[in-house]
């Protein structure tokens, strides 16, 4: 299968699959390693336990938190119109409520794959990886995709009653197809993002949007060949202070399993620079985005490769050349690791969260902290797959006082009648624990 040609998850039917007898065990499992847990150990909290229904299935890109401290997320599927929603996740006394936003029903989008972004209006912008000109199919999508801008437009900026949608740009394939991962902005108000597919060798291009007369304009900057750069970039660009964009490819580059690049202003156009392509035992096909300190230094994920289960990986600039080192190895076989960005902490921490890796196999969130020289691995929570979740595949987010916020694209309820598909979750970690 050629990486073009690779449909994007469906964890719906990964959900199905994974409703057995072992349901039940996982129940039981995670009622009893709750209940034992230490006082003093992080404390794991489910926000929005997803139904499939009105709010949503597979909140799989994790969550974008506001000024105020309200979550604004996406799910891949249903909703009323089982194309996906955008929701706002907002404090309610001592618990949460969720608030479904917007519905897909296809020519306005649909599978939103990314999480949204918040304009300083508290305007909402995101992509879908389907949807909007039905004529064009990629990947087994109606529709190659679009990127979007949902409006309050009554009530109050934090409280709004309505939002309106507006289509910025819908993509036709040679210009490209499938968005996925998050989109960035420059301080002039541009839009950057990825496609995992289209382009002049369907392979996926990075693109730029710009505010033309009322609208918007689209340039693709680089069109992905697969003849040793790399193919389908994926989860979005970083962009340093000088304008330059990095990111990854899944397949391809120099080993043909990924690849960092670049991308800096040339002239009229734009160059690309293969930074490091990974080998396996470096790492294999990432997936999400990459993160980058104030220094500049860049930080990585791989589900694959190194003792398994994939690595997390830096790059720090000096003197013109990019240097690669693997912080973490994960080790294990056929359990996939960090599939999204990292997050950083002010004191050096990173924190991820892996898709399977973990104690049951169901996935777990973690921290790497700087230790003499090296790093070292806890585990925060490794899921049972039970009312917890399991398939945590998106970025996590800390809030002020170092409290975790994600998602998992997969639940089950502890009424054992129905596959829950995905939670939004908190972990506490000891340290913020009173």
């Amino acid at each position: 299968m050629s990486p073009a040609s690779v449909p994007h998850r469906n964890f719906f039917s990964d959900a199905i699959a994974r409703m057995s007898a072992g349901t039940l065990v996982s129940a039981i499992l995670f009622s009893l390693a709750i209940a034992g847990m230490p006082a003093h150990a992080q404390t794991f909290t489910v926000l929005h336990a997803f139904t499939g229904f009105e709010d949503g299935s597979e909140p799989e890109a994790g969550l974008t938190m506001d000024a105020d401290g309200n979550f604004y997320g996406t799910t891949y599927g249903y909703g009323t119109t089982t194309l996906g929603t955008v929701f706002e996740l907002a404090r309610a006394g001592s618990g949460w409520v969720l608030t479904p936003l917007y519905d897909f029903s296809g020519v306005d989008g649909a599978y939103p794959a990314g999480r949204v972004a918040i304009g300083v209006d508290g305007t909402l912008y995101g992509a879908t990886a389907g949807g909007g000109n039905p004529n064009c199919r990629y990947v087994g999508y109606a529709g190659c995709g679009l990127v979007f801008q949902l409006t309050p437009t009554a009530g109050s900026k934090t409280h709004p009653a309505s939002w309106t949608m507006t289509v910025l740009y819908q993509f036709s394939g040679s210009d490209g197809a499938n968005p996925q991962g998050d989109l960035s902005f420059d301080t002039e108000g541009n839009i950057y993002g990825t496609t995992q597919s289209g382009g002049s060798t369907n392979n996926g291009v990075i693109y730029k949007l710009t505010p033309s007369s009322g609208g918007w304009t689209e340039t693709v900057l680089y069109s992905a060949q697969n003849n040793g750069d790399g193919a389908l970039p994926n989860g979005g660009v970083v962009l340093d202070s000088s304008g330059n964009l990095y990111g990854v490819f899944t397949y391809g580059g120099p080993n043909g399993l990924g690849a960092v690049y670049q991308l800096s202003p040339s002239g009229s156009g734009w160059t690309e620079r293969t930074l490091h392509g990974f080998a396996g035992s470096d790492g294999a096909n990432p997936f999400g985005g990459l993160i980058m300190d104030s220094p500049g230094n860049i930080y990585g994920s791989t589900p694959f490769g190194g003792g398994g289960a994939g690595t997390v990986f830096q790059m720090v600039y000096t003197n013109d050349s990019w240097t690669f080192s693997t912080l973490y190895s994960f080790s294990a076989f056929g359990q996939p690791g960090p599939e999204d960005k990292l997050t950083l902490d002010a004191a050096g921490n990173l924190f991820g969260a892996t898709y399977e890796y973990g104690l049951y196999g169901r996935g777990s969130v973690f921290r790497l902290t700087p230790s003499s020289g090296g790093w070292t691995y806890a585990s925060l929570h490794d899921f049972i797959g039970g009312p917890d979740g399991y398939g945590p595949n998106g970025n996590l987010i800390l809030d002020s006082t170092g409290n975790l916020y994600g998602t998992t694209a997969n639940s089950v309820p502890p009424a054992l009648i129905w596959v829950g598909i995905g939670n939004a979750i908190e972990i506490t970690p000891e340290s913020s624990c009173q």
